[in-house]
C-alpha cells in the first residue's frame, strides 16, 4: 500500500560503507539486473516496463516502456540514449544524492535501457555546478569499463556500449529534454519546436530515448523482481517506489524513499514533524514550478493522479515546506526571479513576462504596489501559461496563480499598508526605480 513505509528498493545501498564502489555494488545484487536482461530480447524488455507502469521521475510522468516504444526499428539510423541529470529545480534534489551514493544503479539501467531500445552509444548530462557527482559518475564509468560492462561485447553477449559524462554549464532551460539535446551538440541551450519529437528526430537528428536519472537507475530493479512486484509498490495508476525530497521547517530534511501516493502528512512525520515553534502554511509537492498548497492539502495522495487533482503537479517529489513564519508573497517573489533569471530568451511571453512580474511582486513587497497589480500579475500569468515555447513559462507563474488563489489576502496587505513592507531603505529605492 502507498501509505505503508517500504523496505528501501531505490536507496537499499545509499548507506552501505564505499557504495558507490563496483566491489560493494556487486556484492549487493549489483548488475544481476543486467545479466538477467541479456537473457531476454530488447522487445520483451520493453514490454516488461510497459506492464511494469514505470513512469519518467523526471516531473512529466509520462509511461517509460511507451516512450522506449516510440524508437523506430530498422531504420538504419544510430539510435541514442540521453540521461537528463540537469538537476537545477530550487528544492529538487534527489538526482544527486542518487549519484553519489549508488552510480552504479544508474550505469546499470543506461547498459539495459540501450540493449532494450538498440543503442550504441549513451550520454549522461549532468549539471556543471555539481563537480562532486560529475567526478563520482565519471569514476563509476571507468569501473564499468574496466569490469567489462561497457564497451564492446559486454558480457561476451555481443552487444556493445558507450558511455559519456557530460557536464553542462548550469542552465536550468537544459533540464528541458530538447534545450539538452541542442547543449549536449554543441550549441545554445534552447528548447527546439515539437514535432519533430526526440523520438525520431532527438541527438543528431537520430532517434532518441531523454529519461531522468532516477527512472533509468529504477530499470535493473524491474528487471530483477518482476513488473508485479513493481506494481505491488505505489498505487495502481502510479506504481513504485519513489525518492520524496522534503526540505523547509522540519526536523530532519532528506530524502525519504516510499511508495507513490504517500501524503505529506506522512512524510512530515518521517522527517521529524514540523520544527518547534512552526505551524504548516503552505508547500509544494514537486519543487518550485509546482503550484502551491496548503496545510488543507495534508492527505492529498502524492502520485501523478492525487497531485493533479488537488490543482498542483508531483512534478519532482521536490517537497518545500514552509511554515506561519513564512511569507508566499514573497515566496513567489524569489521563484519567479529564479524564472527570469533562467528564461533563455527565445520566446516573447517568457523573456518579457517573467521579468516584469519579478517587478510587480518587488513594487508590492516594497509597499508600492496598487490594487490593479494583483490583476496584473494573474492576467500576465494568463499571456505566459501554454503560451511560451516551453513549460519553463508554465512553472514560471504556477507559484504566482497558486500564491494568489490562497494568499490573495496577503497581497493585498501589502498594498494597503496593512503589512509592514518587506523591502526597505536601498532595496525599496530600487523598487521604485522600475
Amino acid at each position: 500500500m502507498a501509505q505503508d513505509v517500504l523496505t528501501p528498493v531505490l536507496t537499499k545501498r545509499w548507506l552501505t560503507s564505499d557504495a558507490w564502489t563496483i566491489d560493494t555494488y556487486e556484492l549487493l545484487d549489483g548488475y544481476r539486473g543486467l545479466r538477467k536482461a541479456f537473457t531476454a530480447t530488447p522487445d520483451e524488455l520493453i514490454q516488461l516496463v510497459k506492464d511494469s507502469g514505470l513512469r519518467g521521475r523526471g516531473g512529466a510522468g509520462f509511461p517509460t516502456g511507451l516512450k522506449w516504444s516510440f524508437i523506430p526499428q530498422g531504420d538504419g539510423k544510430p539510435h541514442y540514449l540521453v540521461v537528463n541529470a540537469d538537476e537545477g529545480e530550487p528544492g529538487t534534489c534527489k538526482d544527486v544524492p542518487l549519484m553519489m551514493a549508488d552510480p552504479h544503479s544508474l550505469i546499470e539501467g543506461i547498459i539495459i535501457t540501450c540493449y532494450a531500445i538498440r543503442s550504441n552509444f549513451a550520454a549522461i548530462y549532468i549539471r556543471g555546478e555539481v563537480v562532486h557527482a560529475i567526478r563520482r559518475v565519471q569514476n563509476a564509468v571507468r569501473e564499468a569499463y574496466a569490469k567489462g560492462y561497457l564497451g564492446k561485447n559486454i558480457l561476451g553477449k555481443g552487444f556493445d556500449l558507450d558511455v559519456v559524462v557530460h557536464a553542462g554549464a548550469g542552465a536550468y532551460i537544459c533540464g528541458e529534454e530538447t534545450a539538452l539535446l541542442d547543449s549536449l551538440e554543441g550549441y545554445r541551450g534552447q528548447p527546439r519546436l515539437k514535432p519533430p519529437f526526440p523520438a525520431t528526430n532527438g541527438l543528431y537528428s537520430s532517434p532518441t530515448v531523454v529519461n531522468n536519472v532516477e527512472t533509468i537507475a529504477s530499470v535493473p530493479f524491474i528487471v530483477l523482481g518482476g513488473a508485479d512486484w513493481w506494481k505491488s509498490m505505489g498505487t495502481e495508476k502510479s506504481p513504485g517506489p519513489k525518492i520524496y525530497s522534503i526540505s523547509g521547517r522540519v526536523n530532519r530534511p532528506g530524502q525519504y524513499e516510499c511508495g507513490l501516493g504517500t501524503t505529506l502528512r506522512q512524510l512530515i512525520e518521517l522527517a521529524g514533524g514540523m520544527k518547534e515553534g512552526h505551524q504548516l502554511k503552505f508547500w509544494t509537492p514537486g519543487g518550485s514550478s509546482t503550484p502551491m498548497l496548503t496545510a488543507e492539502h495534508l492527505d492529498v495522495p502524492l502520485d501523478f493522479e492525487g497531485a493533479a487533482a488537488a490543482g498542483s503537479m508531483l512534478g519532482t517529489t521536490a517537497v518545500m515546506v514552509f511554515s506561519d513564519q513564512d511569507d508566499p508573497v514573497y515566496a513567489a517573489y524569489r521563484f519567479t526571479e529564479f524564472y527570469a533569471h533562467e528564461s533563455c530568451g527565445k520566446c516573447t511571453p517568457c523573456r518579457e513576462g517573467t521579468y516584469w512580474m519579478v517587478r510587480t511582486l518587488h513594487r508590492i513587497l516594497a509597499g508600492q504596489g496598487v490594487d490593479k497589480d494583483v490583476d496584473t500579475l494573474l492576467d500576465t500569468s494568463d499571456n505566459i501559461f501554454g503560451r511560451s515555447f516551453c513549460a519553463l513559462g508554465d512553472g514560471a507563474v504556477s507559484p504566482i496563480i497558486s500564491s494568489i488563489k490562497y494568499f490573495e489576502q496577503d497581497y493585498r496587505d501589502y498594498i494597503s499598508g496593512v503589512k509592514a513592507p518587506f523591502f526597505t531603505g536601498a532595496a525599496a529605492e530600487l523598487a521604485g526605480a522600475h
